[in-house]
């Protein structure tokens, strides 16, 4: 999309949320909520109004926001219906192309990661790999349930800001 950020102050309402509705995986209050905060000076502005936003949630909603995140090389993947976001960036991270054995050992440790926590594991998969995905899907199994929130939701944040940053051109330097 790639639109500056005066473009993306003159959006109307619904506009603004069909195309940032996904900033946070299928999450669009979040991008309904922070359209009010326009004018944005730059995307980082933005940025800081959606974190600002998720930071303001009750940990129950934070914990909604995680649960709207799909299974990192799961079912979604499999059959086709993540959204294109998440699909790019599971592809990225070579989510589709495990081999059997690390298949089901992300399965197993998905599960028992949600068993624990009650959300899906969530990790900026642009930002690493599958070797890496899954030895941090293990050793945050062991985390603590209110840790694990804080660092999933760092997680979301990365993914958000890696999102913003293929929709919205980047201020370009101040010439002096």
């Amino acid at each position: 999309m790639n639109m500056d950020i005066s473009a993306v102050n003159a959006l109307p309402y619904e506009d603004f949320v069909n195309i940032f509705g996904n900033v946070v995986e299928k999450a669009p209050m979040v991008a309904a909520a922070v359209w009010s905060r326009r004018p944005f000076m730059s995307v980082s502005a933005l940025e800081t109004a959606v974190s600002e936003f998720i930071d303001a949630l009750p940990e129950s909603g934070k914990e909604g926001i995680l649960r709207c995140h799909p299974d990192l090389a799961g079912r979604d993947l499999r059959s086709g219906t993540l959204t294109p976001e998440s699909r790019e960036e599971q592809t990225g991270a070579g989510m589709d192309a495990l081999s059997s054995a690390e298949a089901t050992r992300m399965a197993r440790l998905n599960e028992e990661y949600k068993q624990r926590f009650g959300f899906p594991f969530v990790i900026c998969a642009r930002m690493t790999d599958k070797a890496n995905i899954l030895r941090q899907l293990s050793e945050r199994c062991q985390n603590e349930r209110a840790a694990e929130r804080t660092r999933g939701i760092e997680e979301v944040k990365k993914i958000c800001r890696l999102r913003l940053q293929t929709l919205v051109l980047s201020e370009a330097p101040n010439k002096l």
